[in-house]
Parts: C-alpha cells; sequence; structure tokens
C-alpha cells in the first residue's frame, strides 16, 4: 500500500469513528439520566479525532504556492 493510500485509509476511518462518537454523545444527552462526565469524555475525543482529521486532510492537500 502507498503512503498516500494509508493515509486516506486512515483518515476514512476517523471519520468514522468521529461519526459513531457523534451518534454516542446524542443518544447519552438524550437519556434522561444520560451521564454528563461520560458526555464531556466523548466530546473532547471527538475534537480529538477532528484535529487529527484536518493534519492529516492537511497531508493529502497539496500545497499551493502563491
Amino acid at each position: 500500500m502507498t503512503e498516500l493510500a494509508e493515509l486516506e485509509a486512515e483518515l476514512a476511518r476517523l471519520k468514522q469513528e468521529h461519526r459513531d462518537l457523534d451518534m454516542a454523545i446524542d443518544a447519552l444527552e438524550s437519556m434522561v439520566a444520560g451521564d454528563q462526565l461520560q458526555v464531556q469524555r466523548l466530546k473532547k475525543r471527538k475534537l480529538h479525532l477532528k484535529d487529527h482529521i484536518i493534519r492529516l486532510e492537511d497531508q493529502l492537500t497539496p500545497d499551493i504556492i502563491a
């Protein structure tokens, strides 16, 4: 597998995990006795994933010299 393909596969995996966390957060928040500490942990993980996704997307996007 080439480095580009590996980065694209990792990016796809991270985006899927980000979507899964979004659904888990929504489910926890909709519960009457939702665990707020768990919600905060999931949101923190989601932000970390988003940062990682942005870094990978930057690596995949070629630099444009102005």
